[in-house]
């Protein structure tokens, strides 16, 4: 929290100097989201155990300006939420650049995205708000800010990024509040250990890039805390508590993007490097794993475009995972596989967007389904209608549990 304010206490401080400022510029949007359950369940809360996963208003200001090598951005949400009958301030970026002729320089809350992959990450590391994307929130709300620095260096041989992270942030999880959920533990009061802010904990990932053959080629590295939490309990023989925590990991992997065949053809790879749990006896802690994924993406005719993907996840240790694993627990393949299908179809000279994502698992047989319809109105106002449809044969996948939070959303926004 403190690195947020300091980070707004510079950008206010660099606009102050108006003679340092050259070009200024503001811009914003506001915006009312719904997105309604229907499947007429209702969770157990009082207050946000109604029908609703998402009813908020937000009004954006962004203010961007330049002053010789030197740039500042500010995007701030002022967010009213409908269901908890609650305000709060969300600061989606807020950073000062330097640049320069071979490297430039930012800090400050940045979103980063790195890889290849569509709506699948394996080495994006960085944290993602995966409530708003299964509420129906507009698609950038799925991605959220580091407070980070970032240095990137350019050569006509090798480019690279680094980044450091000072302060965790864990990928923000649906609320069992508002939705219906897998609990492994019913029952047990629930806690969350992260790691503490300090030194040793600061994230650190770096990314080497250029061409090579027609292809956009990095190499990745990174090394600090799944965002994906592990879970123990207080006792093993008599718990009462259920202790969320975030195993320490590193990931080294490969990209690759390039034109091939009358389309866009991406790989990437990855291997997680559990460094909690090696052996893979620990049942609390995620097993190293290697990742990898392939998409082609080609447009079949005129404002028509097709994309499908392959993904997989093969499980080191497979033995010592599966005679660890407690009695009742659901248990994962050695291979975990997902396809995915995206169809986008723009009409009325491209003022209208209709569009189909799709994620399958054949292991878990479990899917989310995503259709929806965006309509630009104006050049400043546009408005989505879409639905979330999740399944799946056991209760207890990553998409099955969600089988009871279909839902129907709306998006109106008008830009300034």
């Amino acid at each position: 929290m403190m690195t947020r304010y300091l980070t707004i206490f510079l950008i206010l401080l660099f606009i102050a100097s108006a003679s340092y400022a050259q070009e200024i510029a503001f811009h914003g949007f506001v915006q009312g989201n719904v997105s309604a359950r229907m499947t007429g369940e209702e969770t157990s809360d009082p207050i946000e155990g109604g029908d609703y996963l998402s009813g908020e208003e937000r009004l954006r200001g962004e203010i961007a300006g330049s002053s010789g090598s030197s740039d500042f951005v500010l995007k701030a949400d002022l967010v009213h939420d409908s269901i908890a009958k609650a305000d709060k301030v969300d600061i989606r970026e807020g950073y000062i650049d330097y640049r320069s002729t071979d490297y430039d320089v930012r800090i400050g809350r940045q979103i980063i995205t790195w890889g290849v992959g569509d709506l699948l990450f394996i080495n994006d590391t960085y944290p993602k708000n995966y409530a708003a994307f299964f509420s129906g929130q507009p698609l950038e709300y799925l991605k959220t800010g580091s407070d980070a620095a970032k240095i990137s260096i350019y050569s006509d041989t090798l480019s690279a990024e680094v980044v450091i992270v000072p302060f965790f942030e864990p990928y923000h999880l649906p609320d069992p509040k508002r939705f219906f959920l897998y609990n492994p533990m019913p029952g047990l009061a629930q806690t969350i250990d992260e790691p503490r802010a300090e030194i040793e904990n600061a994230e650190v990932a770096l990314r080497l890039y250029r061409q090579i053959g027609g292809f956009d080629t990095s190499l990745y590295a990174y090394r600090g805390f799944f965002k994906l939490p592990g879970m123990k309990t207080d006792n093993p023989v008599s718990p009462t508590t259920a202790i969320f925590f975030y195993p320490q990991l590193s990931v080294y992997g490969l990209s690759l993007q390039g034109a091939f065949a009358n389309g866009v053809l991406s790989a990437e790879g990855g291997y997680y490097d559990s460094l909690d749990d090696r052996s893979g006896n620990d049942p609390t802690i995620a097993n190293s794993a290697t990742r990898y994924l392939v998409g082609y993406s080609r447009q079949l005719w005129t404002d028509f475009t097709a994309g499908v993907q392959y993904y997989g996840e093969y499980m080191q240790h497979y033995g010592s995972y599966d005679v660890s694993l407690p009695a009742g627990f659901p248990k994962t393949d050695r291979i975990h596989q997902l396809m995915t299908i995206r169809l986008t179809q723009m009409l009325k000279y491209n003022t209208l967007r209709l569009s189909l994502f799709s994620f399958y698992s054949p292991d878990d047989e479990d899917y989310f389904i995503m259709p929806e319809a965006r309509y630009n109105i104006t050049d400043s106002l546009w408005t989505t209608i879409g639905v979330n449809l999740f399944g799946g044969k056991d209760s207890r996948t990553f998409f099955g549990q969600l089988d009871k939070n279909d839902n129907l959303y709306a998006t109106l926004r008008y830009e300034f």
